[in-house]
């Protein structure tokens, strides 16, 4: 008989959270370090990838921290480098950082272009490149990115984020494809509107945040945990079969035409 809690214990794994200093980074390697993983939490915020490492190891977890720049190939190969050698394998890789420059696209500059894609595009690519080559040896290992439901819904001036976003989905079936055979998972998470560092400007405006609240089912934003809790799901032997995939974590966002109309169920007279 199929023990279910095993599927979701990683004690014994080792896993890298870039991206770990803050929001959905923070919050999965959070949830990777409770359900026992050993997490080193990388970020270019040295201090905030040190304050996560603190916080896992405080509550009894094993973690470490290392500097990393997510826009940098050099980084992302020196970090899989480090963790392969410190522990002899990498189990998990998760990757979150994103740059979002709200413009409309004939007033993007070129460097503008260049920023979003060289972070959220490119630093994908070299993340799946330098994590799934030791994946590939071991044969085994699960990387999860992180796209956004902006893949495939978006609004005026976000059409270059949604380009690499979409990007990073397409990136995930391509290399899930490639990797499968040899017992690597490649999956990603497509979170909405989540209350973190980059979404921080919208929350301060009321109008904003109420509006794009109602765009989910349950009229409010996610929380960095919401979606940490769905990277843990993902990293975990409980999604063996899942691979090539982006999974929703959107509040109900991409599953209806707008904001719901008001309409409520109502008893039928007795």
């Amino acid at each position: 008989m199929q023990n279910y809690r095993q599927l979701f214990d990683l004690n014994g794994k080792i896993a890298v959270v870039l991206g770990a200093a803050s929001g959905i980074g923070q919050a999965s390697a959070h949830a990777l370090g409770d359900l026992g993983a050993h997490v080193v939490c990388a970020d270019r915020d040295t201090e905030g990838a040190r304050a996560t490492m603190q916080d896992i190891t405080g509550k009894g977890g094993s973690a470490e921290w290392m500097p990393a720049d997510a826009a940098s190939g050099a980084d992302i190969a020196a970090l899989a480098d480090h963790t392969v050698a410190a522990h002899g394998r990498v189990d998990i890789a998760v990757a979150t950082p994103a740059l979002n420059i709200r413009k409309l696209i004939v007033d993007y500059t070129d460097d503008e272009f260049d920023q979003v894609m060289n972070l959220n595009l490119k630093g994908a690519f070299h993340f799946l490149r330098r994590f799934g080559e030791p994946m590939i040896k071991q044969r085994a290992g699960s990387i999860v990115l992180c796209s956004s439901m902006r893949a495939v819904t978006l609004e005026p001036g976000l059409g270059i984020y949604a380009a690499s976003k979409a990007g990073i989905a397409q990136m995930v079936k391509g290399f899930a494809s490639e990797v499968g055979p040899h017992g690597v998972r490649v999956n990603a998470v497509m979170p909405s509107v989540i209350e973190t560092r980059l979404t921080a400007p919208l929350k301060e405006r009321p109008e904003i945040y109420d509006t794009y609240a109602a765009h989910t089912v349950f009229n409010r934003w996610g929380q960095p945990s919401e979606v940490g809790a769905a990277v843990a799901f993902l990293a975990s032997d409980a999604a063996s079969f899942i691979t090539g995939s982006s999974l929703s974590v959107d509040g109900g966002w991409t599953a209806i035409d707008g904001p719901p109309t008001g309409l409520t169920r109502t008893r039928p007279s007795e």
